[in-house]
């Protein structure tokens, strides 16, 4: 068997079981390893390997992290909270603010930062207005993923699909957008129809909640912010945005860089360094040539088999390492191809705790409260996976249809 087959299948085997029995080997180190395996057995040349990285997707990740950073230690995610808790006035209310505003800023900012601040708040909030916290947490995990796939940053691979793609943030949110809102109607009405009778009380108690936030530094980043935005659908390149705000921010007398730093997730970035490598070394080998030369690219009939491929090949190496691995068949694709690819290895991630990072830092986040099963997600996860793959789908094909005329 080829060594840069059995150096690719043994990284993203440790890649899909998170970690491997009898060794402390995260994936971010997985990917290292695997890359550093691919340069010292000659199986990629170190040049190539360099090349290799698509150094655009690491600098919007990076820009995008420091933005988030400081919305975090301004308090931003805290007005947020205190405008959901000001329109709680019965459960399905709270059910559709709380889909509805972490599906937006999960578009706009990383989802799993959505996730890490609204899961403690939830639970609070919960708490005091005595409701079931599994409805509601199932729905922040599940409508954050839904919301990412509105925009090109609103999750990691998203960012891949829109460089490999060649795609403009204007178009691809243009015509994303939509599906993102079906997407939040099936999410609302799975979980009313699972969670019933958790519905059906009347909310008899108030919460209060105090809003800490910097002004000064809330103003600046939301401004900073909605520049971003606009240069990002005007068509400015992405990766000088975000690179440019990120720096920007790091301009202040008010925030430690040590607090930005501590918050930009450098495994992630090494995660993805590591991947681009190995994925080069097997796209360069004779294996991945005959592979390519008998598969061809995917053409438009085969859409929905694309959708379902990489919906399972997701939820088993997760969705990044499975966009990496499918792009490499999309090469003469056209711009329909790349938006179902984004629809699918997103919206997978619903279906089990383990489908996306975001899934687990909410289920993990809230364990200490509440125990939620893999089976009882799973159920919830299924219906709402299936259900928004497929009108997703149809809404982007109609779409096709439609501006193609």
């Amino acid at each position: 068997m080829d060594k840069i087959f059995i150096i690719f299948l043994l990284t993203y085997i440790v890649i899909a079981l998170g970690q491997p029995p009898l060794f402390r080997i995260d994936r971010a180190g997985a990917a290292i390893i695997g890359a550093s395996l691919m340069i010292l057995t000659g199986s990629i040349s170190e040049w190539d390997a360099f090349t290799a990285i698509d150094y655009k997707t690491l600098i919007i990740l990076f820009g995008m992290m420091i933005v988030v950073a400081n919305l975090r230690l301004s308090g931003f995610f805290n007005i947020v909270m205190g405008f959901i808790i000001k329109k709680i006035n019965h459960p399905k209310t709270f059910l559709k603010w709380l889909i509805v505003i972490s599906g937006i800023l999960s578009a706009f900012f990383v989802n799993d930062t959505v996730c890490l601040m609204f899961t403690p708040f939830l639970l609070s909030i919960c708490r005091n207005l005595n409701l079931n916290p599994k409805p509601f947490l199932i729905a922040l995990c599940m409508s954050s993923n839904i919301g990412s796939v509105a925009t090109l940053t609103g999750n990691p691979q998203n960012i891949i699909i829109g460089n490999a793609g060649n795609l403009s943030y204007s178009t691809f949110f243009i015509k994303m957008f939509p599906v993102s809102i079906a997407g939040f109607l099936i999410l609302y009405i799975t979980i009313f129809l699972f969670y019933k009778e958790d519905f059906k009380k009347d909310i008899s108690v108030k919460t209060s909640f105090k809003i800490r936030y910097n002004r000064a530094l809330t103003l600046k980043t939301l401004i900073v912010t909605s520049f971003v935005i606009l240069f990002f659908m005007i068509g400015f390149p992405m990766e000088l945005v975000a690179l440019g705000a990120g720096c920007f921010l790091l301009i202040t007398r008010r925030i430690k860089p040590e607090k930005v730093y501590a918050l930009i997730d450098f495994r992630l970035l090494v995660f993805f360094t590591g991947l681009f490598i190995v994925i080069k070394s097997l796209e360069l080998s004779p294996f991945a040539t005959n592979i390519l030369e008998k598969v061809g690219s995917l053409s438009i009939s085969n859409l929905w088999f694309l959708t379902i491929v990489s919906g399972i090949l997701s939820n088993i190496v997760s969705n990044v390492p499975a966009v990496l691995i499918i792009k490499s068949f999309l090469s003469r694709g056209d711009e329909i191809h790349w938006l179902i690819l984004a629809l699918s290895s997103t919206f997978a991630g619903n279906i089990t705790i383990l489908g996306s990072i975001a899934n687990i830092i909410v289920v993990e986040g809230a364990s200490h409260r509440v125990k939620i099963s893999f089976w009882e997600y799973t159920k919830v996860g299924f219906f709402v996976t299936f259900l928004t793959i497929f009108l997703g789908t149809f809404i982007l094909l109609f779409e096709n249809k439609l501006f193609s005329f």
